[in-house]
């Protein structure tokens, strides 16, 4: 028999205002995040300026960023050190209260520290920075700072070559709960936008970013289409001249792959050597349906002519791009010149995992 309890937590009558709130969070900390990035804009300029310069200085001088904070700053902070690190800024964390017992030892003078600290009193936070402070060390410290202009900054902001202050009023929540929520979130943001301003200071590329990423899905996104190529010009498969029948370019794209074909046939210029078009397997089947007499027409007849194509430079992210917004099952991959280097088949993304069948 189901409980009365049970009853009272499922009835939707019950929680008829949950999904109000639950909204009303989302809007508090989207308004958070709207408001600081106007600050950003209008006052904080010369400190964002600043923080970046630091962070690519030490990267440039092969030093680390090294960031720092207490609870729930401290696991906020272990976000945004794997965030600069992915974007070749190397950065790990360090806890605040065991830098005194041995870890101290990991800062050196080329370093640069994010410290971390809402209310800028955190005695760990604050007690770490008045060392790293003395050894000469920069500190970027992210608070919450004076909310009005007459109000004392903090003791990490005195500390800190450079702040970023949140200039957060209330958190998502409040008053009714007192949990950290648009605080730590617009810290990180504020270490998303610093970490990217940083690393497009640094001119990180794709590439860089793939080199350190080479397993999941991103990684696999930035690999060139040619690295992934299963049916590649040389390569057991080859292209056919536009100027065979439709019977007869079968034939040969059959006894060119050995067995194995992708799903489409390239055709080539018999002049200029380049693509000239494609004819799918879908394309046979129409044809043989409507008029299997054309079958010993020249294929170039009915070939799809001009046929959106890839460069082998680029990346397999395009390729997804091109295959979900125009469901192009088999994609020609061509070199500078236009000459076919491939066919990028998507059962290749299918089975990648990049796409669903």
């Amino acid at each position: 028999m189901e409980s009365v309890f049970f009853r009272r937590m499922t009835d939707s009558t019950e929680h008829n205002g949950e999904v109000d709130f639950f909204c009303g969070v989302l809007a508090s900390e989207a308004d958070a995040l709207r408001s600081l990035s106007r600050a950003a804009a209008e006052r904080l300029g010369g400190e964002i300026t600043r923080a970046v310069g630091l962070l690519t200085a030490c990267a440039s001088a092969g030093g680390s960023v090294l960031v720092t904070g207490l609870g729930k700053s401290g696991l906020v902070g272990a976000k945004i050190a794997a965030t600069m690190s992915s974007l070749g800024i190397p950065s790990h964390t360090v806890h605040p209260a065991e830098a005194a017992h041995g870890d101290l030892g990991r800062f050196r003078p080329k370093d640069v520290v994010i410290a971390i600290s809402y209310s800028g009193e955190t005695d760990e936070v604050i007690d770490l920075c008045a060392i790293l402070r003395q050894d000469g060390l920069a500190i970027i410290g992210i608070c919450n700072g004076p909310i009005e202009s007459g109000d004392t900054p903090s003791t990490l902001e005195r500390l800190a070559t450079v702040t970023i202050r949140l200039g957060l009023k209330a958190e998502a929540g409040a008053p009714r709960f007192a949990a950290p929520t648009s605080s730590t979130t617009l810290t990180m943001a504020v270490g998303d936008a610093l970490a990217l301003a940083a690393a497009k200071r640094c001119e990180f590329s794709d590439a860089d970013f793939a080199r350190r990423h080479p397993g999941g899905s991103l990684g696999r996104l930035l690999r060139p289409v040619r690295e992934i190529l299963r049916y590649e010009v040389g390569k057991g498969f080859t292209g056919v001249a536009d100027t065979l029948a439709v019977s007869e370019a079968l034939r040969a794209a059959a006894e060119s792959g050995g067995g194995r074909r992708p799903g489409a046939i390239l055709l080539i210029d018999a002049v200029s050597g380049t693509l000239s078009g494609i004819f799918t397997d879908g394309d046979l089947r129409r044809l043989v349906l409507s008029d299997p007499a054309r079958l010993d027409r020249p294929i170039r007849e009915v070939m799809t002519r001009s046929p959106r194509t890839l460069n082998e430079t680029a990346l397999v992210r395009d390729a997804v791009r091109m295959f979900r917004e125009h469901r192009q099952d088999e994609i020609p991959v061509v070199d500078a010149a236009h000459t076919p280097v491939g066919i990028l088949d998507v059962q290749d993304l299918i089975a990648m995992k990049l796409v669903q069948d």
